[in-house]
């Protein structure tokens, strides 16, 4: 899509957000990804980024619904098409699919999420 894919896959200050749970969350979010990355067999690995992400989710289109944040719905409308992959995704997880999660994260993130900065 357009920024590097940080290797070691971890988060870092150029991914913050300046909402304290939203970066806790994208924080877990690299970190679970990063743990399917080192174990692709492990189905309790995917479960729980598949939790981190609905409730991410959840949690970030509710500050954009309180903030009446302007680009919520085609904001969601990325959310629900990531959900639907990640909800597609076994156990082994391929390679492929590993850099497409790592890639879609990191993009969203500076190039999607960092528009609503100083607006939540």
């Amino acid at each position: 899509m357009g920024f590097d894919i940080p290797e070691p896959f971890v988060w870092d200050e150029s991914f913050k957000v300046f909402i304290e749970t939203l970066d806790e969350e994208h924080k877990g979010l690299f970190a679970g990804i990063f743990d399917v990355a080192a174990n692709p067999g492990c189905g309790k690995s995917l479960d729980s980024v598949q939790g981190l992400v609905s409730k991410h989710f959840a949690d970030e289109e509710g500050l954009m619904e309180a903030a009446k944040y302007p680009d919520l719905e085609s904001h969601r409308k990325l959310h629900v098409e990531f959900v639907e992959k990640l909800n597609k995704v076994a156990t082994p997880v391929s390679g492929d699919t590993i850099v497409f999660a790592k890639d879609w994260l990191v993009n969203h993130i500076k190039g999607i999420d960092h528009k609503y900065i100083n607006k939540l």
